[in-house]
């Protein structure tokens, strides 16, 4: 498409798209309680909105697990129709094979709006409501992981 300027613009995803193509890409997936997928990826994207993110935010939220999960392609991320901004929140809240959890959590604190997705992330994961339907052992385990994520990221507790 050209613009008045005759300069080529590229239209973004709308939030609709970028939440169809999410749920599309995690289809059949399922949580560690066994819920859909998609389910946290709309609680984040929700949590996201209610602590004050904007539209680049709750994208992110929507595509945050996929290139981790091999939903989506990081080839696919750098071609889609998404804000510079919104594919590095992806980029940064996507845990690398090997790396260190203080590394990770740098990457997250020092790219722009990239902590707000990783705690709505948090928050959710560690719902008491979810987390009480899994064994002990996985629960405890859990819980200490991503308090531990919380401390390097700077979050207060809980």
């Amino acid at each position: 498409m050209r613009g008045d300027t005759g300069a080529v613009t590229h239209t973004l995803l709308t939030l609709a798209e970028v939440e169809a193509l999410a749920r599309e890409a995690h289809a059949g997936q399922t949580d560690k309680a066994g819920r859909p997928y998609s389910e946290h990826l709309r609680a984040v994207a929700e949590g996201v909105r209610e602590r004050g993110g904007d539209d680049e935010q709750v994208a992110a939220a929507w595509l945050h697990d996929a290139v981790e999960d091999d939903a989506l392609s990081e080839d696919w991320l750098r071609e889609a129709a998404l804000s510079p901004r919104t594919k590095d929140i992806v980029l940064a809240v996507t845990k690398r094979e090997g790396e260190a959890p203080e590394s990770y959590a740098r990457r997250i604190r020092t790219t722009p709006g990239a902590l707000l997705v990783k705690a709505s992330d948090l928050a959710h994961n560690a719902d008491p409501v979810r987390l009480a339907v899994l064994d002990e052992h996985t629960r405890a385990r859990l819980t200490k992981k991503y308090a531990a994520m919380r401390a390097l990221l700077g979050l207060p507790p809980g």
